[in-house]
């Protein structure tokens, strides 16, 4: 491959850098939470999830090369087809897929299992950005937001029929792109409002107080707004629909199995399942609390050692860093990943490209997506919906997918100069 094409001596260093360094620590840490003090094996045991795990990330490393070495242009050429691949692979899944825990979203290729919905995002974010690259393309006309959500909402609906809804869920993330690129505020606001009447629907129990809430919100809008009839009928028509969408979540959520019902309403009170969910939350806390200011030591927490909270290597891997590296190890995990997205921001206003820019600002929001939502299931802030820990999280779809996904970004950004004076 010529110089001009790989370009090799222009990668962006400090944020490969921040990658290693996340991947080596969350490493140190799936270590951690499978430790066994009476039958203490090596860290490079291939029989246990580090020595798994250290078998994606050298596997990592080699789809980085393949990234790097190959011609920037295949990216933006074969974004459509590598997206349309996916999409048909995600409605494949349900029927051909190995059912785990209710859910058909794995492929299981002899020890190993991938799950296709991982990979489907960075062929959505190259899809996004093959579909708003266009100087044309405006987020203010309604055809040009269809195009953009369409492309959003297809792989969600299929991931829904697994069903997997927490995958599903981080797709979402994609509309803070669409933020960046103009997409109209009021959808924001409309979303945030629903946010807040669902917290507020799931958190009050007798629907005389959710009612009585609405009324009183809607006699302001009316008090501070310009005296019409009009105005006065549109407000009371939007308290209509808050009331109806009121009734339907409360029906919807009435619908959900037990254990999806027990997740949700964890969040208000622990005791709802505290040898199920509550339990998971309960204990996570704990770790993280009892790490205090230093921690524990490494391979020293007693929360993690004694097998406390369920799925320690892959969803709540971060009680394991708050227990055994305390308020100071968290912090340093903490500042990585702002570092990293902060170092990503930077680099996506630099791109010479909207289709660059967009690919870009997509893989911030993933990553910030998953960083906050992982962070809030463990303190309890959010529900438990599966969501891993990037480059934390025990599983070699999750560290190839957001290997992939970054480095794609990394590549990109290495030919700028090179992608705004050539066609593609």
């Amino acid at each position: 491959m010529r110089q001009k094409d790989t370009n090799l001596h222009k990668i962006d260093w400090v944020t490969t850098g921040l990658y290693f360094a996340l991947v080596f620590i969350g490493w140190l840490n799936i270590y951690a939470a499978v430790y066994d003090e009476q039958n203490a094996t090596s860290i490079f045991d291939f029989s246990i999830n580090s020595g798994k795990q250290l078998v994606w990330i050298g596997t990592a490393i080699l789809l980085i090369i393949i990234i790097m070495v190959a011609d920037y242009r295949l990216f933006h050429n074969l974004s459509l087809v590598l997206y349309a691949i996916f999409v048909l692979i995600l409605f494949l899944t349900p029927f051909i897929g190995k059912e785990i825990n209710g859910q058909r979203a794995w492929f299981e290729i002899g020890a190993f299992r991938l799950q296709p919905a991982e990979f489907t995002k960075f062929a959505t974010a190259l899809a996004l950005a093959k579909v708003m690259e266009s100087p044309s393309f405006d987020l203010s006309k309604l055809k040009d937001q269809m195009k953009a959500v369409g492309v959003i909402v297809l792989p969600i609906a299929l991931i829904l029929l697994q069903p997997d809804t927490g995958t599903a869920m981080v797709y979402s993330a994609f509309f803070i792109m669409l933020y960046r690129e103009g997409m109209p505020q009021r959808y924001y606001v409309i979303g945030l409002a629903l946010v807040g009447l669902t917290i507020l629907t799931l958190a009050v129990e007798n629907n005389l107080y959710l009612f009585g809430s609405i009324v009183v919100v809607i006699l302001m809008l009316i008090a501070m707004s310009k005296k019409s009839w009009q105005n006065a009928i549109s407000f009371v028509f939007l308290g209509c629909i808050m009331a109806v969408y009121a009734l339907s979540l409360d029906y919807v959520v009435e619908k959900l199995p037990e254990h999806q019902q027990n997740r949700i309403m964890v969040l208000f009170d622990p005791d709802v399942d505290p040898l199920g969910v509550g339990w998971n939350v309960t204990q996570s806390k704990i770790a993280i609390g009892s790490g205090g200011l230093f921690g524990k030591g490494y391979l020293e927490g007693t929360q993690t050692k004694f097998d406390f909270v369920p799925e320690q290597h892959t969803d709540f891997i971060f009680c394991t860093l708050g227990e055994e590296f305390g308020w100071i190890g968290s912090f340093v995990m903490i500042a990585l990943f702002v570092a990293l997205l902060l170092r990503l921001v930077f680099l996506a206003e630099r791109q010479k490209t909207r289709f660059s820019r967009v690919y870009g600002y997509c893989v911030v929001s993933l990553l910030l997506f998953h960083f906050t939502i992982n962070i809030a299931m463990t303190i309890g802030l959010f529900p438990v919906v599966g969501i891993p820990l990037p480059f934390f999280s025990y599983g070699g779809s999750s560290l190839w997918s957001f290997t992939i996904l970054l480095f794609i970004f990394i590549k990109l950004d290495s030919n700028r100069i090179q992608i705004l004076g050539r066609s593609y």
